[in-house]
């Protein structure tokens, strides 16, 4: 028995910008993870929570963009010097930080994620490739949702 499946064409564009949204997600996946880990302070327990549940997501993103390279016959980047260099989201400093400084920090972060991601919706319209532009939308509407979250918590403050 044989079985043909339709093959797709993917452009460098959108195999680059596939790549750069994988390594900001797992660079933000760990800097939320830090201050889930270190934040302190009145705002603890609701912080602490809200950062589990944001690297949460971000782990199950980050299979999906993975996987979404693979479906375009590219191999996914791994491992944590490859990652880093292809992210240009920095660390935060570990040790005692107010909590509004880790808050501020993934605020930095997802604004880059958005702009990762809005470049990869670029690409592959430019590309005709519907299906990584959908992950690219869902991507930044999730990021543009947690932004939203952070910075209504720095409200005030």
């Amino acid at each position: 028995m044989s079985t043909t499946t339709a093959t797709k064409t993917t452009s460098d564009a959108v195999a680059k910008s596939l790549a750069t949204l994988l390594a900001d997600s797992y660079a933000l996946m760990g800097q939320t993870h830090l201050a889930h880990w270190n934040v302190e302070g009145p705002a603890f327990f609701q912080l602490h929570v809200a950062f589990q549940a944001q690297y949460e997501e971000l782990f199950t993103a980050i299979d999906e963009i993975a996987e979404r390279l693979r479906a375009l016959d590219v191999y996914a980047p791994g491992g944590l010097t490859t990652l880093a260099k292809g992210s240009a989201i920095t660390e935060q400093t570990v040790g005692p930080a107010p909590a509004k400084d880790f808050v501020a920090h993934l605020i930095e972060s997802h604004e880059i994620l958005v702009g990762s991601a809005l470049e990869l919706r670029k690409a592959s319209e430019a590309a005709g490739d519907l299906e990584t532009q959908d992950l690219a939308i869902k991507r930044v509407q999730t990021h543009e949702k947690t932004l939203w979250m952070l910075k209504s918590f720095l409200k005030n403050l």
